[in-house]
């Protein structure tokens, strides 16, 4: 995932917004023919470096073919950034549409509300590798207790640090988010040149961590399946205000790191200039690519108590059925075995896609060190968006981005900033 489709996550969302001003002619219901011949056609997502993903996914389909006599499977690799029109014109159009498509965990439930996927709530509950994947892999294929797709990858972040630095300095691996602070802290005070820990008010699923770590959450859901924000409580409060004070001089100064997101956090590290940075397991080819290679490891990000692990955000894509599509049954079996645990190994092997069933991330694990830090995250318990098209509104919008960004530049404090962003975010959900 070299910044993989997993990392962008917002603008995953986007797309959800994009469509969610149409109602799309799948909304009526599905096609009334289940066809067991011809051609099923599939989207992916083209990766950076897509040659590794084609070669396994090119070997599930030769498979496939040789199981199903009479059928074709017609392969397409569509651009991350162009893929909003192109959903949205295959939603609108059913004879233009694939059978199968990978989309990104955030977009559910806005795909869902569109009318574009179909419900495979039956057969994921009677294939028995599902009993494997983990509970929030699941709920990002979830939508009002049904389930419309099957996860395909998951990526996670933890606590990258630099080995060499912490050493000459005699500072010890942080074990809480308390230790964290003061680490980076006692790192920019010995390295003035160097942020303690990267932070960046426009990077959302960096300071979420620290939000769940202190008891908050970013939503409830009320008994009638609606959402009503939570960043207003003053457990979330506690967390904001925690990830808000790394902003400044003694360590990562307001005025360059608040308009930071992500990617930025991700290549000051790999440059050299933070002793700490929370990244994902699908960041480490662009940090190796930097100045400190060798120079680094990777721990869990700490909770607030000793011993715990901050619950982190899982991203990650899924693959899921079209309610349009005139082959249904050949394309939910096809949508096991692009989901299915080989394939997933295989996908680990070619381009480190860390799998979403536990025993074999695992294996995973065991053949690859590196990844041990982030199994154990997910291990720990993750969390995820609230499953809803208002989401995508909230994300899309920078609702949490500008709250940050806010207190951080002092123009606002945590209560105030963090109410109006529940305002903000009560809305999206309310239309």
């Amino acid at each position: 995932m070299a910044v993989r489709t997993a990392a962008p996550l917002a603008a995953l969302a986007l797309a959800g917004t994009l469509l969610a001003g149409c109602a799309p002619s799948t909304s009526g219901g599905g096609p009334q023919k289940d066809e067991k011949s011809g051609t099923l056609r599939v989207w992916l997502f083209r990766e950076v470096g897509n040659g590794p993903k084609e070669r396994v996914v090119d070997g599930v389909v030769r498979s496939f073919e040789k199981r199903h006599k009479g059928v074709r499977v017609d392969v397409r690799y569509i651009p991350v950034d162009s893929r909003a029109e192109k959903i949205k014109g295959a939603f609108n159009d059913p004879s233009s549409a694939p059978d199968v498509i990978e989309y990104g965990n955030t977009d559910t439930a806005g795909y869902v509300e569109n009318g574009g996927l179909a419900d495979v709530s039956a057969e994921f509950a009677d294939w028995p590798q599902a009993r494997d994947v983990d509970p929030t892999a699941k709920t990002s294929v979830t939508v009002g207790g049904k389930v419309y797709g099957a996860p395909l990858f998951v990526g996670v972040r933890a606590l990258y640090y630099r080995t060499d630095v912490f050493r000459e300095l005699d500072v010890e691996v942080p074990r809480t988010l308390g230790e964290v602070a003061d680490a980076a802290r006692r790192i920019r005070q010995e390295r003035p040149g160097m942020y303690g820990l990267a932070v960046g008010g426009a990077y959302t699923y960096g300071a979420m961590p620290f939000i769940w770590a202190h008891g908050g959450q970013l939503a409830v859901k009320k008994k009638d399946g609606t959402y009503t924000s939570a960043v207003g409580s003053a457990d979330a409060k506690r967390g904001i205000a925690a990830y808000t004070g790394l902003f400044g001089d003694d360590n990562c100064p307001a005025a360059k790191c608040a308009r930071m997101g992500g990617n930025e956090n991700v290549e000051a590290f790999a440059a050299g200039k933070a002793g700490m940075v929370v990244a994902g397991d699908f960041n480490r080819q662009a940090v190796d690519d930097g100045e400190v290679k060798g120079d680094y490891d990777v721990v869990p990000l700490p909770g607030r108590k000793r011993g715990s692990i901050a619950p982190a955000f899982a991203g990650g894509n899924n693959v899921g059925v079209l309610k349009s599509s005139s082959h249904r049954t050949l394309a939910v079996a096809l949508m096991k075995d692009l989901a299915g645990k080989d394939t997933q190994r295989r996908l680990f092997d070619a381009m480190g896609f860390l799998p979403t069933f536990t025993d074999t991330r695992r294996q995973a694990a065991k053949k690859e060190p590196f990844v041990e830090p982030f199994v154990e995250t997910l291990d720990a318990g993750t969390e995820f968006v609230p499953a809803t098209p208002g989401w995508a509104e909230i994300d899309a919008g920078q609702v949490l981005p500008t709250m940050f960004q806010q207190i951080a530049g002092k123009k606002r404090g945590v209560d105030a900033a963090a109410d109006e962003a529940a305002r903000k975010m009560d809305e999206a959900f309310a239309e």
